[in-house]
């Protein structure tokens, strides 16, 4: 055994969240695509086929009332706000994030006033995230302006009316400092909208704290609630009577069964909610949020932190001098749950790490992209992952 595969070994044996690997559907393949799709809870099979044949097969629309399917959206917003730093009654689970990401856009810029005229977002955002803002500055009358995280405080002014940024880049799993971007946005009177995609569920967020106003964020990733699992929308609790939707909808009425012409928003987070959630996918959902009972999100963030660590220190021991190249911070302030590798055949490279039981993924042109979660990869993986690409690029 190599000195790094008995390093893992230890690492593997001291490691407090080890245990949790047994809550998911795994094999013998190192999993290191969570950043995109996270695995399969154990239980969740079973908890769908009670939804399905009990809940809607023999309760059928009692269950809107009987099984709790009418306030799921708050219900599971309420499991997801402590792992990303917020009190309860102020996240709303529905739709995806791109409909949220327009729905907190929109409702920022009304939110910020007359005399704002500006909308700023990340300029290596993901490119959805790009193309919200741009129709959302159109239907606005809003000017948009691409800029890169480090130059937002400069780029700030007056005109500004809402900032969107990334918390993690995507390609990059670079960390950006959530606390002073969103001081300096407040500091020139604006309001911030955190995507919080490639953030929660591998890191403290610490919404609360920090005063952020709106966020949003995707749940198939580290939250692994399965795929076009229903996103979130985060509503800071003292802007929620503001709060001002563009798809105002007969779930988000004050009275929805009413069914008045008139729209009247109701109070608190429900305000986020559009139209009939899909119930299917939504407690698929909760169900999946139960593998992270009793974990602590600092355990999590301090065992990432060390898989990205050993990874980095394995491919530069088994990989070619030059072949790859790390294009994630160093630092761990400014490091997310992933790491991405500049490899000039990365796409080839993926392929055939792929046909040898290393999952990760490729994005144009050059990166290899390899996300670490901390419920169910292991030390041993990273080891693995790491020779096998070391291998498959000396080739």
């Amino acid at each position: 055994m190599s000195e790094l595969a008995s390093r893992a070994s230890e690492l593997d044996a001291a490691d407090e969240l080890a245990g949790l690997r047994e809550r998911f559907v795994l094999d013998d393949v190192v999993y290191l695509d969570g950043n995109s799709l996270g695995a399969l809870p154990a239980h969740v099979p079973g908890r769908v086929e009670d939804v399905v044949r009990r809940q809607w097969g023999e309760l059928r629309i009692r269950s809107w009332d009987e099984s709790g399917w009418w306030t799921a959206p708050e219900r599971i917003g309420d499991r997801i706000a402590p792992l990303v730093g917020a009190a309860a009654g102020q996240i709303v689970v529905g739709d995806s994030t791109s409909v949220n990401v327009f729905k907190a856009l929109v409702a920022a810029v009304r939110m910020a006033g007359e005399g704002r005229d500006e909308i700023l977002v990340d300029a290596t955002t993901f490119p959805t995230d790009g193309y919200i803002a741009e129709s959302a500055a159109r239907m606005t009358g809003c000017t948009l302006r691409p800029v890169a995280p480090a130059e937002v405080g400069p780029a700030l002014s007056g005109r500004t009316a809402a900032v969107l940024l990334n918390h993690v880049d995507y390609r990059t799993g670079r960390l950006y400092d959530l606390p002073a971007l969103t001081a300096a946005v407040h500091a020139a009177g604006a309001i911030a909208v955190w995507d919080l995609c490639h953030s929660a569920g591998a890191l403290p967020v610490g919404l609360d704290e920090h005063g952020v106003d709106l966020a949003v964020g995707c749940t198939y990733k580290y939250l692994n609630g399965g795929p076009g699992s229903p996103a979130y929308l985060y509503v800071r609790r003292d802007l929620q009577d503001r709060f001002d939707s563009p798809l105002p909808g007969w779930n988000s009425h004050e009275e929805p069964f009413g069914m008045r012409p008139g729209y009247e928003p109701a109070s608190g987070a429900v305000r986020g909610r559009v139209g009939t959630p899909d119930i299917l996918s939504m407690l698929a959902l909760e169900a999946a949020l139960d593998v992270w009972d009793g974990v602590s999100v600092e355990a999590v963030r301090a065992k990432s932190l060390a898989l990205t660590d050993f990874f980095l220190e394995c491919v530069a021991a088994y990989t070619p001098a030059g072949r790859v190249e790390s294009v994630t911070p160093a630092a761990h302030a400014e490091r997310g749950s992933q790491v991405a590798l500049r490899c000039h055949d990365a796409g080839d490279v993926m392929k055939r790490l792929i046909e040898r039981g290393v999952v990760g993924d490729f994005r144009h042109p050059d990166i290899l992209r390899f996300g670490f979660t901390p419920l169910y990869v292991g030390f041993a993986d990273v080891e693995r992952a790491a020779r096998v690409l070391g291998e498959t690029v000396a080739g």
